[in-house]
């Protein structure tokens, strides 16, 4: 996920869009509130709201949290309208525990996530007993446990849908793989030989995303990884929401999408993945 998270923080709010915040958005006045999760989509949404503003009259607002926890449980409260900041997967693990009450109703972006090193160019680099960490939530441990598995680091048991650290059944490196709150993950990369990073995080702590090591593929089965736009489960057909979709998915999102980050990300919503 894009963009997807944990500290248990409160979030704090950030008008990134004209306007003040009003303590609940309402669809029904036409202002709709979407929790993202740190401030790299900050300029994107200006763009979405901009379209929002003009094509359908919506007036739509930010508010930024500062993990991956929150923005969900948001949502199902009723304190913010919609979230964007995660992706299929993370979304369906939250809903296991969370009665199924959030859900999906339109697609973003795929960003896939990479391995930073500060000491090393290469996978190829590591050496024995280096200090590899990667994030801690449950969908993101696995997704980054499979990356180091694609760049061939490890391996891992083929019979786990989703891995910890557990799960390593090869490290020939004896690679001292460590599970952090994903939002340490980019200051973690000073002290450690690697760092997996979500797009997120990278992009508040300025990585560029040619300085990876290693990029996630993208394929058939990164369709699990797709960010999408959530909203509660009685406002999935909600007709202002769904503009709110629209808005997004246009030419001036990929637009700005591509001048930003170039192809650390990439509109998800028409893609065929092969």
């Amino acid at each position: 996920m894009k963009r997807i998270f944990k500290t248990g923080l409160i979030a704090i709010a950030a008008g990134l869009t004209i306007g003040t915040l009003p303590a609940i958005a309402h669809a029904d006045s036409k202002t709709v509130t979407v929790g993202i999760v740190g401030t790299g989509d900050a300029g994107l949404w200006k763009v979405v709201a901009k379209t929002a503003k003009e094509k359908y009259g919506i007036t739509v607002k930010t508010k930024v949290f500062t993990d991956y926890t929150q923005p969900n449980q948001a949502v199902a409260a009723g304190s913010i309208d919609l979230n964007a900041f995660q992706h299929v997967y993370f979304l369906n693990n939250w809903n296991a525990s969370n009665k199924n009450s959030v859900v999906s109703i339109g697609k973003t972006v795929i960003a896939p996530i990479q391995l930073y090193s500060t000491s090393h160019k290469s996978v190829k680099d590591f050496k024995k007993g280096d200090k590899i960490v990667i994030p801690n939530d449950a969908t993101n441990e696995g997704r980054a446990l499979t990356l180091l598995q694609t760049a061939g680091l490890i391996k891992l048991d083929s019979k786990t849908k989703l891995p910890t650290t557990k799960d390593i059944t090869s490290n020939k490196l004896n690679l001292k793989i460590t599970a952090i709150d994903a939002s340490q993950t980019p200051s973690a990369l000073k002290s450690s030989a690697g760092a997996v990073i979500n797009n997120t995080y990278a992009q508040d702590a300025k990585l560029n995303d040619k300085d990876a090591i290693y990029t996630e593929p993208v394929n058939k089965a990164s369709s699990q990884w797709i960010n999408i736009i959530a909203a509660k489960k009685s406002e999935k057909n909600n007709k202002t929401y769904q503009e709110v979709v629209k808005a997004y998915q246009t030419q001036a999102t990929k637009d700005y999408i591509k001048k930003t980050w170039g192809d650390s990300e990439v509109g998800a919503w028409d893609i065929k993945l092969k």
